[in-house]
């Protein structure tokens, strides 16, 4: 049984999270962090130094603004954290860094299982394509609540393709501004925002004759809790260091 402290316990994550456990027998949410009041069928402390709950994980589903608290926790604690909060500033990426060498962390643009699979796959697509002159487009479409454009999902799927071949490629995210054909060494990126969408990432291989696209779509955002939580256990005993979801894929 993997005993969890869910920081961030409260919100729309933590609360979809918690749902999700209940229905695992083999994992069980065992306190929680977070400032917002809630219902919730486990203890819940403001500050990570007030919970003396032993657990073996912790998932982390808040804001940035805890991070040094929940670091300095985990270290002491000798507790593993999957951090699946976004927007960390350059120091703060340098102190996970840090952490990372006393004890487990694991951190992912993205939680969901399908995607880290994806990535796999457009890697080895890209190895083979490349050669072939396909030209490589990224169409990302989300709700129109979304504030950043291109998602940072997109970006990762960018970032898998450039490094196996050798950060050769230019993301080019507007061709409006000039009027030329499109270059060989480019990754198109384009960004949908409409309705509420809940996350759709193609990528398109594009050659003569024949077009190849791979595909995820998200339907809920269940799917992130749920490689959230296959984060977690995968995470447990794990020696000290910086773990990402393609590790828990394999």
């Amino acid at each position: 049984m993997t005993k969890i402290i869910m920081c961030g316990c409260n919100g729309k994550m933590g609360q979809v999270i918690s749902s999700l456990v209940q229905q695992d027998i083999d994992a069980e949410i065992v306190a929680g962090i977070d400032l917002l009041a809630g219902k919730n069928e486990y203890p819940v402390f403001p500050k990570f130094s007030e919970c003396m709950v032993e657990a073996d994980v912790v998932i982390d589903f808040s804001s940035p603004i805890v991070l040094t608290e929940m670091l300095a926790y985990a270290v002491e604690r000798q507790v593993p954290v999957v951090l699946c909060s976004t927007g960390y500033s350059k120091e703060q990426l340098e102190e996970i860094e840090q952490a990372s060498k006393k004890v487990a962390l694991l951190r992912s643009a993205n939680m969901s299982l399908g995607i880290n699979v994806l990535l796999k796959l457009v890697q080895a697509a890209a190895k083979v394509l490349s050669t072939a002159d396909f030209d490589m487009e990224i169409v990302e479409k989300h709700h129109n609540q979304k504030l950043d454009a291109p998602s940072g999902t997109a970006l990762a799927l960018a970032d898998a393709i450039n490094n196996v071949l050798n950060q050769e490629y230019q993301y080019q995210y507007d061709r409006s501004k000039e009027r030329k054909k499109r270059d060989k060494k480019e990754i198109g990126i384009s960004a949908v925002r409409g309705g509420s969408i809940v996350g759709e990432h193609d990528v398109i291989f594009a050659g003569t004759d024949e077009v190849i696209t791979l595909q995820h779509t998200a339907y809920s955002k269940a799917i992130f809790g749920k490689g959230a939580i296959s984060a977690a256990k995968f995470l447990v005993g794990k020696p000290a260091g910086l773990y990402g979801m393609g590790d828990v894929v394999g």
